[in-house]
C-alpha cells in the first residue's frame, strides 16, 4: 500500500491525548497508520490535497441493527412507542432470510460510511430462515469498514411472556454454541483488527435471566465484549420492577454485566444510582439521540453521565427506529438535545464530535481508533466546508453548527472508501436496485 499524504488541510480536528487543532497542517498515512500529523510534511506517495477540507478521526458507530433498513418508515410502526412498534414489525423481520441480512447490512454500512463513520458496530439478535452472523460479516469486509458485529439473541417467546413471537426465539443451549462458533471463527483481537465479535442477548424483556448470565461467563472465558439493550424507556423500567424486583442497573449488576468489556444502548432513564455505577465500573453508554427522539423515549443523561465519568459513545440504532443513519447527524442531535435538556452551554460541537470519535473507539474497545496521532490506524474522514452548508461560517471547523452531513473522503486502515462523495468499493447503484426489490418483496408479504 503506497503512503498517502493528506496535505494542508485547513484544520485537523486530532482527538488526541492533548486534544489538538491544528491548521495548515498534513497528515501522513503509512501501512494502514498514521505515521504523522503535523506541518511540512512530505511523501514520495500519493498526495491529497486538503485545501478547504476539515480533516477528523472516522467517526464510531456504537449501536445499530443493520437489517432493519429494509423496514423503514412501516406504516402502523411509525407512531409507535418501543414495545408497539417492534410488535408491528417482528413479522416482518420474520421473513427475512441470508440475502436481505447480507444486502441490508451492506447498504446501512454503505450509508455509514457516507456520513463519515470507519468503525461500526452491530447487534443481530434474531436468525430466521438460515441466517448467521457472518452474513453481515461478508457485507462488512466488501464494503471495507472496520467491524465489531454482536451475536444477539432472543429465547423468550410471547408464549412465556416475553415480547417477541415463539418463531423468532431460539433455544438457550443452541445460541450459546452458536456464540463459541462465530467467536471462534471470526474474531481478531490484534490492534488494528478489521473485525471484533462481541456477545449481545437482545434486552431484559425477551432472554432469561440465565442465559445473561452465562453469556457474560462465556465472554470473559473468551475475552470479548457485551453488549444490550438497558433502560430504554418508561415500560423498559416498569417490566425490570415487575418482572425482577428492581432497576435495569441493578439487575446489570447482578448478572455480571457491568465492566469495562460491557457497553449498553440507550440509558435513557438511568437514574442518578446507576449513572455512579457505570461510572465506578467504566460501564459503556451507546447514545442513541434520533432513535429515542423518534420513539418517544426521551433524553438521555449524557450530561450527566459524562460530569460523572461514564464512557459513552454514539449510536444511530436501527434505521427502522431512526429511518436513517447518519453518524453526523447523530452527533449534532446529541449537542442539540443536551442544550435543550440543560441549557446552551450543556455541551459544545467540539464535545460531541469528540463522544463521536474517541468516544466510540473507547467503548468499543478500540484505542487505536477514534483519534489522529502517529501509531494509530489511519481511519480518516474529510470535509469540504466550500459548500453551501459551511458557507459565512466564521468557525468552518464548527462542523455541527454549519457543516455538510455527507463526506468528501474517508479512509480506512489507509484505504480510501469515499471519493469525492462516492462510495470506491462497490457499485451502489446496482445495490440499491437489489435492496429495493427486497424490500418490495417483503412490503408484499
Amino acid at each position: 500500500m503506497p503512503e498517502i499524504l493528506i496535505q494542508n488541510a485547513d484544520t485537523i480536528l486530532t482527538m488526541d491525548d492533548e486534544a489538538r487543532v491544528l491548521q495548515g497542517a498534513d497528515l501522513l498515512i503509512r501501512d494502514g497508520v498514521v505515521a504523522a500529523v503535523g506541518r511540512g510534511l512530505q511523501t514520495t506517495g500519493d498526495v491529497v490535497s486538503g485545501r478547504g477540507c476539515v480533516v477528523t478521526p472516522g467517526l464510531v458507530n456504537t449501536h445499530h441493527h443493520l437489517y432493519q433498513n429494509l423496514t423503514r418508515a412501516v406504516p402502523g410502526a411509525q407512531d409507535a412507542l418501543l414495545f408497539g412498534w417492534l410488535q408491528r414489525l417482528y413479522p416482518i423481520w420474520g421473513r427475512f432470510g441470508p440475502d436481505e441480512m447480507f444486502v441490508s447490512a451492506q447498504l446501512g454500512l454503505v450509508e455509514l460510511a457516507l456520513s463519515g463513520c470507519t468503525l461500526s458496530s452491530d447487534h443481530l439478535y434474531l436468525y430466521p430462515n438460515g441466517s448467521r452472523l457472518e452474513d453481515t460479516i461478508h457485507a462488512a469486509a466488501e464494503v471495507g469498514l472496520r467491524f465489531q458485529p454482536t451475536r444477539g439473541a432472543m429465547s423468550i417467546g410471547e408464549s412465556d411472556g416475553g415480547l417477541p413471537p415463539d418463531a423468532l426465539v431460539e433455544r438457550e443451549e443452541a445460541i450459546l454454541k452458536d456464540m463459541i462458533r462465530v467467536v471462534d471463527a471470526f474474531h481478531d483481537p490484534a490492534e488494528g483488527s478489521m473485525c471484533r465479535v462481541g456477545l449481545a442477548p437482545c434486552s431484559p424483556f425477551s432472554v432469561s435471566r440465565e442465559l445473561m448470565r452465562d453469556t457474560a461467563l462465556l465472554a470473559r472465558d473468551k475475552g470479548v465484549m457485551l453488549h444490550t439493550h438497558l433502560a430504554e424507556n418508561e415500560e423498559d423500567i416498569a417490566y425490570s420492577e415487575a418482572q425482577f424486583g428492581c432497576r435495569p442497573g441493578q439487575y446489570a449488576e447482578d448478572l455480571g454485566w457491568t465492566g469495562d468489556d460491557v457497553w449498553h444502548a440507550h440509558c435513557v432513564k438511568l437514574d442518578v444510582t446507576e449513572i455512579d455505577l457505570f461510572a465506578r465500573t467504566r460501564t459503556g453508554v451507546s447514545h442513541c439521540p434520533c432513535s429515542n427522539c423518534r420513539l418517544g423515549s426521551g433524553i438521555a443523561p449524557v450530561r450527566q453521565m459524562r460530569d460523572a465519568g461514564v464512557p459513552v459513545g454514539l449510536g444511530v440504532d436501527g434505521s427502522a427506529s431512526n429511518d436513517s443513519a447518519n453518524l453526523i447527524g447523530e452527533a449534532r442531535q446529541t449537542m442539540l438535545l443536551q442544550r435543550v435538556a440543560n441549557g446552551a452551554d450543556a455541551m459544545s460541537g467540539y464535545e460531541a464530535l469528540e463522544i463521536a470519535t474517541r468516544g466510540g473507539a473507547d467503548i468499543l474497545g478500540r484505542p487505536d481508533c477514534g483519534r489522529l496521532a502517529a501509531g494509530k490506524r489511519a481511519d480518516i474522514a474529510m470535509w469540504d466546508t466550500t459548500g453551501v452548508a459551511s458557507s459565512g461560517s466564521w468557525d468552518p471547523a464548527a462542523l455541527l453548527l454549519s457543516g455538510p452531513t455527507q463526506v468528501k473522503h474517508l479512509f480506512v486502515e489507509g484505504r480510501q472508501i469515499v471519493r469525492s462523495g462516492e462510495i470506491t468499493t462497490l457499485d451502489l447503484p446496482k445495490l440499491l436496485q437489489r435492496h429495493g426489490t427486497l424490500a418490495q418483496k417483503l412490503m408484499q408479504g
